[in-house]
């Protein structure tokens, strides 16, 4: 279970930092938002992997620490609020760009032959 659990959380970092490195806002998006989930997925497998146990100390005899149950549920919040105002972010810049990109310059494209020809004049 714990390896299955790694590989998520790995599979869901490695892909957040992929679409974060990419050019547009979009995929930046989602990118963050993966990035989240593995961050917070993270944090909940550091108070053991455990299941049916008292999250209070003193009534069982194993007990699960509440935490970073906690820490998640904090995290679920913000990185809730971070995606909304990431996207209102885009969305600005898509409105005052007209293009998506990240950095807000357009990707050069090399003429069409068309158009070459009439620049200069062959």
């Amino acid at each position: 279970m714990e390896l299955v659990f790694a590989l998520v959380i790995g599979a869901l970092t490695a892909s957040g930092v992929y679409l974060v490195l990419r050019a547009r806002t979009f995929p930046v998006v989602v990118g963050l938002t993966l990035l989240s989930y593995g961050v917070n997925l993270f944090l909940f497998s550091s108070g053991r992997l455990a299941t049916g146990q008292q999250p209070v100390i003193g009534t069982a005899a194993n007990y699960s620490d509440p935490l970073p149950q906690a820490l998640v549920l904090t995290a679920i919040v913000i990185g809730f609020a971070m995606t909304a105002f990431v996207v209102v972010l885009s969305l600005r810049n898509l409105a005052d760009n007209e293009d998506d990109h990240v950095d807000g310059q357009k990707p050069y494209k090399s003429p069409a032959p068309e158009e070459e020809e009439e620049v200069t004049g062959k």
